[in-house]
């Protein structure tokens, strides 16, 4: 029973970091090639805040507000840059994360922090409120897409120049997908800490971007239920096959690969598919045609 419910603690927070990144990616269409960063910088932050005595619940409105503030700055840089050159710079930021982490003692360098103050729940109340809080940012993000905040990061995503010609404030709005989804994965790396109880700079490195954007395409680039789905079957598969484990960025590249070349929207796009072939054709007169 400890295993599934360590399981389904993991899951969850999978859940909820890929949610964060197709805020980002899926809604606004900005290419995030470094979301892993943010999960550290909020995992950092909790962690130290619990060692230097702080309640674990009251890191993390502080681990989100740390990501999101430096989400912000990283989407200022990234403001004059789109497509394939934001992808660059956002790496970019993934490396300069761990390379500072490895060079700074007080960030626990090589070792990283072990240790972490727990948080007084118990396991089964720790995977509750990983489960709720994943639950609340799913909520939160159909809403936001239902929203008008949520057509514009649709417009900008579909075509940003024609969203300049009708007067929005583009780089208003990058900002503030950046703010948000950098956030939300700011609360997913203070969740990783405290459900591992150790964090380290290999722990949110290059690799686990790659491993979240594999999460979202494979579920469905801008679908809330797609990534939930993707990022819940991607994160379990390891520990299901354990054969996995070792081939684990083979698996997912090749998956990757499978899902951009025969289905570009993931399995929300295959299901679309197949709901649009059962759906019976309308009858002439429904469709106003005279028999």
């Amino acid at each position: 029973m400890a295993y599934e419910i360590s399981l389904l603690t993991a899951m969850s927070i999978s859940v909820l970091f890929a949610l964060s990144l197709n805020l980002i990616t899926g809604l606004c269409g900005q290419i995030s090639l470094g979301h892993a960063a943010f999960l550290g910088i909020g995992a950092y932050t909790s962690a130290l805040l619990c060692k230097a005595g702080l309640p674990f619940f009251a890191t993390l409105p502080l681990a989100m507000l740390v990501a999101g503030l430096v989400g912000v700055v990283v989407g200022l840089t990234s403001l004059r840059v789109r497509d394939d050159f934001l992808a660059i710079t956002t790496m970019g930021v993934v490396f300069l994360f761990v390379g500072i982490v490895r060079q700074q003692d007080w960030l626990g360098g090589e070792m990283g922090i072990s240790n972490i103050p727990v948080s007084g729940l118990s396991k089964t109340g720790f995977m509750l409120l990983a489960l709720g809080l994943a639950a609340a940012t799913a909520i939160f993000c159909v809403y936001l897409k239902k929203s008008w905040m949520g057509r514009v990061f649709n417009g900008i995503a579909e075509d940003e120049d024609t969203m300049r010609v009708l007067s929005i404030d583009v780089p208003r709005y990058k900002l503030a997908a950046f703010a948000i989804g950098t956030a939300l994965a700011g609360l997913a790396g203070a969740l990783y800490g405290q459900h591992f109880k150790y964090i380290g700079p290999d722990s949110f490195g290059f690799i686990e971007s790659i491993t979240v954007l594999s999460m979202v395409v494979f579920g469905g680039i801008g679908s809330v239920p797609g990534v939930i789905v993707g990022a819940a079957l991607l994160s379990a598969l390891p520990a299901w096959f354990q054969v996995i484990g070792d081939y684990k960025l083979l698996v997912y590249g090749g998956l990757l690969f499978l899902m951009m070349r025969f289905s570009p929207m993931g399995l929300a796009g295959i299901v679309r598919s197949l709901l649009k072939r059962k759906a019976p054709e309308a009858s002439p007169a429904a469709q106003g045609v005279e028999p």
